[in-house]
């Protein structure tokens, strides 16, 4: 590959990514093909090492259990930028029936995180030749487990954030519900914190013919299911956006015969520190006055899981900038913000950061992510190095 030249950035990156979008085709269908679950990203990481050991890139491995971290030297002293791809699937049997689709029963990549880690290896090689003209440091973050089993805060642990210390972090994330070739982007609060709930409702089990010498669970966890409802739309802020989701009750054995507990099983999605706070509050509260209205006995275990993650302004605008910069004006465009859930939320919270949207939908398909059938537009691939390699160059101008 020809060194890029800093004059002409635009058709330099684009040339040197159509050199090795084939390459990033074919690793990508690769790895797609070969699905694991987080902490056992073991055959993919060892992909990731292997071509930053061909492109040349120093890199660790393990850390996280199974993440990679490779670092690219700039030609002149400046700040450390942290590059973060995902590279974990999903427990979903695939229906696509394409050539390249998961060989292994029950798992599959219904997220994209195989266009990611792909895409980050297309940033890879195109940063390693723009590597002269960087003032700074790029790190470059494979990560683990992002479905909810904590991979960046294992990489964290591991000491991700030092040796050189991440001065900010860029993200991204293929999205098919925008169009392939389009980009997106939101101010403050992107993505929401995402915590869990356990309630056991305790009783006092009996025959259904005769409830009254018994304490049904049962209706009493119904009843707390509805007001629940009630902390949304009663006790948070009507300007901050929350949501409190049950999403398993289980209970009981058969048809005549009370049980003695009920579980619950739950979300709560915020994007303001205030609503979560009394989120949490009000769902213990109600829990807590059940032994006076229904005599049950609540014990609740409430997890705070990933932060809000909050995209900062100063990545954000010359990333904005730089994409506009590489595709054109209308290429991006401002999105409201999402009750989903992201792990990149944890570096967010150490170090200013911003996640970039890339749309990855083909065209005469409405694809969602976690779909059995998702099938994405791999030229998301191409144009998402073209992206955060500009960005990057843009971030560590010096």
């Amino acid at each position: 590959m020809s060194d890029i030249r800093a004059n002409d950035p635009t058709s330099a990156i684009r040339d040197a990514v159509a050199r090795i979008e084939n390459h990033l085709i074919a690793v990508r269908r690769d790895i797609h093909a070969h699905p694991e679950l987080g902490f056992e990203e073991v055959r993919t990481a060892g992909v990731v090492a292997s071509e930053l050991a061909r492109l040349g890139i120093p890199y660790q491995t393990g850390i996280g259990k199974t993440g990679v971290v490779g670092l690219i030297e700039g030609g002149r002293p400046g700040k450390v930028l942290a590059i973060r791809a995902d590279m974990d699937a999903l427990p979903i049997q695939e229906t696509s029936d394409l050539p390249f689709a998961s060989t292994l029963p029950g798992l599959m990549h219904a997220c994209g995180h195989d266009i990611h880690t792909t895409t980050l290896l297309g940033v890879a090689a195109v940063l390693k030749q723009m590597a002269p003209q960087l003032a700074g440091t790029v790190k470059l973050v494979f990560q683990p487990a992002e479905e909810g089993l904590g991979g960046m805060q294992a990489m964290i642990d591991d000491g991700l954030m030092t040796g050189p210390d991440i001065d900010m972090g860029l993200g991204f994330h293929n999205h098919p519900e925008m169009p392939v070739g389009t980009f997106g982007y939101t101010r403050g609060p992107g993505l929401a914190a995402s915590d869990r709930f356990d309630i056991v409702v305790r009783g006092k089990s009996g025959h259904a013919a005769y409830p009254h010498t018994a304490i049904d669970p049962l209706v009493a966890a119904a009843m707390l299911v509805v007001q629940l409802q009630t902390v949304v739309t009663r006790e948070v802020r009507p300007i901050h956006p929350a949501v409190v989701t049950v999403g398993a009750i289980q209970g009981g054995t058969t048809h005549n015969i009370i049980p003695d507990s009920c579980l619950i099983k739950g979300t709560v999605r915020t994007l303001h520190a205030q609503a979560r706070d009394v989120a949490e509050a009000a769902i213990k509260r109600l829990a807590a006055g059940m032994l006076e209205g229904m005599r049950v006995q609540c014990d609740i275990n409430y997890r705070r899981g990933t932060p809000c993650l909050l995209n900062d302004d100063r990545v954000l605008d010359p990333s904005v900038a730089a994409v506009r910069a590489q595709f054109g004006d209308g290429s991006i465009s401002a999105f409201d913000p999402s009750l989903g859930g992201e792990d990149f939320a944890l570096m967010a919270e150490r170090v200013p950061s911003f996640q970039l949207k890339v749309g990855s939908g083909r065209p005469g398909r409405a694809d969602k992510l976690h779909n059995s059938a998702y099938q994405p537009d791999e030229a998301c691939i191409g144009l998402g190095v073209q992206a955060l390699s500009r960005a990057a160059l843009t971030l560590l101008a010096g």
